[in-house]
């Protein structure tokens, strides 16, 4: 039976049940017992340390169902695509791409492990760990939440190009967007936000014939070189390719910048960002760019340095410096951008409440097609707490912050009993 909240309004309670019977659908098989798991998680009392209480149907039928059931991947990824989703203050969707990994170094007869580089383990010892990494994308929410959106996840195999694999998936999840109605012509481009993990200027070479701009940071060592100067007539030669040299680390090439915004922050005091425009790196026919055949592309994009006076932790700020695909920013458009891409670590506490409160990480489970399956079900579980959030009247600033307190006031509706799975 349905439960609903007396003040709740109908809507999100209709949207929530709607995605509900569609996620039951995307079970193809052992679909009672993998429903069962969803909700399990979803009733937990706090974080999920193990599901034997919950999960009605025993410890064994867990793992029978991860291992023999089916998903029905695509048609799942359809029905995430078509819930509501968080857009910018102009109206366009900002989508964040990252990497997370599922440690198993244990795991020795476990197949397609790679190693993962690991953070926070000790002063100076990123030890890879043997894992399943998992390309994330997540669509961005504005104000002060750090809630997210799940939108696709992919598991990365042994050899995978990091750029081309979530490229792919980024070209197959802007389709399904746009098929889902969550962009119309004329609607502002997408934005596509990374950190320095990946290649920001190949991933822009990529996706340069959707509707998308990608900004992503760059190491403060980069050198790129300005667009060719104006050639002079009768000049003999091959024409030149580059200009002059940006070097980050050295002020006396920057020139005077194109844009330049003063801004006054809460946490970091003030904000100084500095933009120049058609900037491009110098190619070689290495890394990814080794099968490109005849001459590499010029990929001109704008360059942002941003840097503040403190920062909260009281460390020393160090300069941030961004690439944006597009050119021609506005003192608004800059600033625009330095604020999307901070709001790209909201997917670090996604990460955290996959982790720490959803039990992603906690099966012992020994294939990589089980893992899949567990991965989606979890992202079904967040699709669900997402929309139950306006039911429920949630104000918490953080999914974690939320699942605490609704661990704690048990009179409140459970999501998973928000409505009864379907027949």
């Amino acid at each position: 039976m349905s439960l609903l909240h007396n003040a709740a309004p109908v809507e999100p309670f209709a949207e929530l049940s709607r995605f509900r019977g569609e996620f039951y659908s995307c079970l193809t098989s052992r679909a009672d017992a993998l429903f069962d798991l969803a909700d399990a998680v979803l009733c937990a009392d706090g974080p999920v340390r193990s599901l034997v209480g919950e999960h009605r149907r025993g410890h064994g039928s867990l793992y029978s169902a991860l291992t023999a059931g089916r998903v029905d991947v695509s048609r799942l990824r359809r029905a995430v695509a078509t819930v509501p989703l968080p857009r910018a203050a102009d109206g366009r969707l900002v989508l964040a791409a990252d990497l997370t990994c599922w440690l198993r170094p244990d795991a020795h007869t476990s197949p397609e492990r790679v190693l993962c580089h690991t953070h926070g383990r000790g002063k100076d010892q990123h030890i890879p760990v043997p894992g399943w990494p998992y390309s994330v994308i997540c669509a961005l929410e504005t104000g002060r939440s750090s809630w997210t959106a799940p939108l696709d996840a992919l598991r990365l195999a042994p050899g995978d190009d990091g750029a081309t694999v979530t490229a792919r998936q980024m070209r197959e999840l802007i389709e399904r967007l746009i098929e889902a109605g969550q962009r119309h012509q004329g609607d502002p481009d997408i934005l596509i936000v990374v950190d320095a993990g990946y290649d920001v200027l190949r991933l822009a070479f990529l996706l340069n014939d959707l509707p998308v701009q990608v900004l992503g940071r760059m190491c403060s060592d980069r050198v790129l070189r300005r667009a060719v100067p104006p050639r002079e007539p009768h000049t003999m030669g091959r024409p030149p390719r580059h200009g002059g040299e940006f070097v980050f680390g050295d002020p006396a090439t920057w020139n005077t910048p194109e844009v330049e915004t003063v801004n006054e922050t809460r946490l970091c005091g003030k904000a100084t960002a500095q933009a120049w425009d058609r900037l491009h790196p110098r190619l070689t026919h290495r890394s990814a760019w080794t099968a490109q055949l005849g001459a590499l592309p010029v990929v001109e994009g704008t360059v942002i340095h941003l840097r503040v006076e403190h920062l909260p932790s009281g460390a020393t700020p160090k300069p941030v410096w961004l690439w944006w695909s597009g050119t021609g920013a506005t003192a608004a458009g800059v600033d625009r951008l330095w604020q999307a891409f901070l709001r790209r670590f909201d997917i670090e506490h996604t990460f955290r409440f996959f982790k720490q409160t959803l039990g992603w990480t906690c099966p012992k489970i020994r294939t990589p097609e089980a893992a899949d399956r567990w991965t989606w079900l979890i992202l079904a579980v967040h699709a669900q707490l997402r929309l139950a959030r306006p039911p429920v009247g949630s104000r918490s600033a953080t999914p974690l912050g939320e699942a605490q307190r609704t661990a704690q006031a048990h009179s409140r509706p459970h999501p998973a009993r928000l409505s009864a799975p379907p027949a």
